[in-house]
């Protein structure tokens, strides 16, 4: 045997076999895609069957597994829900308070987190993190209290007992905001100061061009949430002219008793639109997880 191939030999019989390490490492990794799997299909699994209801014909809804296809796709089911029904005024509602709740939590959110970011007063932190401690207080608990304040400005069943309360701006959207005010450099603002700009000016020429990122996460945030609330403008609204989707769900059911098609309809009227928003701005949803863990 010459030196060489002693060599190799020797060279082969030193090189490692595989790591069990990442044996390991791969056995997890599949476990993990194994339970996110399984996580989506029980998640999308309950949109799914709202679809699937939604097109079905009334005579094939328990004629077979409510997961099956249906045998003839139909529309009727929402053309009935908008035409024989009132949730085209629901529909008008709900986007008048989500798009007027979402525009004052912008405006109002803004001015108040350059306040808890910016400026100097006594007082300003303890301020900021017990208007933030009130995150921690369930809405049921402000609700009666809420509730007795509309009642005595005789704003029941109008639009400012039902904006009232969400467009002033919340705990939320002002720590998300303050977060994001923090990482923009002051030097930006004193030489702005040099050339004579205000804090209106300020904000508005530098503060909000610099915060589109934000802002727009904030306005999506707010407008699934105002879409989707249910318990306040039940209180506060009486007439069938002022409820929202939400509201209007719940009373088609009531009245209708139980019409799955139809509600399913009724519910993917309502459920289409937030779906759509979330797969067009999710990177902007998870951005604002992002920027508001860490807290300065």
């Amino acid at each position: 045997m010459s030196s060489l191939e002693a060599g190799l030999r020797l060279e082969q019989g030193q090189r490692p076999a595989p790591s069990n390490r990442l044996l390991r490492h791969l056995l997890a990794n599949a476990i993990w895609y194994i339970i996110l799997v399984l996580g989506a299909i029980v998640s999308l699994f309950p949109y799914y069957l709202a679809l699937l209801t939604s097109l079905k014909p009334v005579s094939q809804i328990f004629a077979g597994a409510p997961w099956s296809l249906p045998g003839t796709f139909t529309l009727d089911n929402y053309i009935s829900v908008l035409t024989q029904y009132s949730f085209p005024s629901y529909i008008v509602q709900t986007l008048i308070f989500a798009v007027v709740a979402t525009v004052g939590q912008l405006i109002f959110s803004t001015f108040a987190s350059y306040a808890f970011a910016r400026m100097k007063f006594p007082g300003r932190d303890t301020i900021f993190w017990l208007y933030l401690a009130t995150m921690m207080v369930p809405n049921i608990v402000t609700l009666i209290p809420l509730f007795i304040l509309m009642r005595t400005f005789h704003w029941i069943d109008t639009y400012f007992g039902l904006l009232l309360p969400y467009v002033l701006g919340t705990p939320y959207g002002i720590f998300l905001m303050r977060q994001f005010f923090k990482t923009i450099p002051t030097d930006l603002e004193n030489s702005a100061r040099i050339e004579g700009a205000n804090t209106l000016q300020i904000i508005a020429q530098i503060i909000i061009p610099l915060s589109r990122p934000i802002l727009g996460t904030l306005a999506v945030i707010t407008f699934v949430q105002q879409w989707n609330n249910f318990l306040w403008p039940l209180i506060i609204t009486n007439s069938q002219s002022m409820r929202v989707l939400t509201v209007g769900i719940a009373s088609f059911q009531s009245s209708e008793g139980a019409q799955w098609h139809l509600m399913m309809a009724a519910t993917f009227v309502a459920l289409g639109p937030l779906l759509l928003l979330f797969f067009i701005f999710q990177k902007r949803i998870v951005q604002s997880i992002h920027l508001g863990s860490g807290i300065k």
